[in-house]
């Protein structure tokens, strides 16, 4: 009778090379966060930016480890203040293009309620109707038309 070792178990031997290559494929992304870092910190100056891409790469374990402790703590800082910056672009981006014009709902309605009140036509409500609904957003204002009454 022989005995098995729990390494000889292929299950084992499943599970410790999917750990490996999990830390690796870990240590990847390390590698190319720290890149993507040197080029994003704006305070470091070009040569100190190709100094320590040079550690990186060509003594990648050293230079990977060495970054992460004299560096790491102010990658996260880096990281969230871009993404704000990011943020705020899109929020401003967002601001500007709803401050930018009326939409055609907005128009259809001031132009229902401009006949309403009596001061359009119904053809002139049509043509305008038209015009909003085909993208030219040409409105008449109150008070404009052949049945305006003040």
């Amino acid at each position: 009778m022989s005995t098995y070792l729990a390494y000889d178990y292929p299950l084992l031997s499943v599970f410790w090379s999917m750990l490996w290559f999990f830390l690796w494929i870990m240590w990847f992304v390390l590698l190319f966060r720290i890149v993507v870092d040197i080029f994003r910190d704006d305070d470091m100056s070009g040569w100190g930016k190709a100094g320590w891409l040079a550690f990186v790469i060509l003594l990648p374990f050293l230079g990977v480890f060495v970054y992460v402790i004299a560096r790491g703590k102010n990658m996260g800082r880096r990281e969230v203040a871009q993404a704000k910056a990011q943020q705020q672009e899109f929020d401003s981006y967002i601001r500007k293009t709803a401050a930018g014009g009326s939409s055609s709902v907005d128009e259809l309605a001031r132009l229902s309620e401009i006949r309403a009140r009596g001061h359009i036509t119904d053809q002139e409500f049509a043509r305008a109707k038209d015009m909003v609904l085909s993208g030219h957003g040409a409105t008449l204002s109150p008070g404009v038309g052949a049945g305006s009454q003040h």
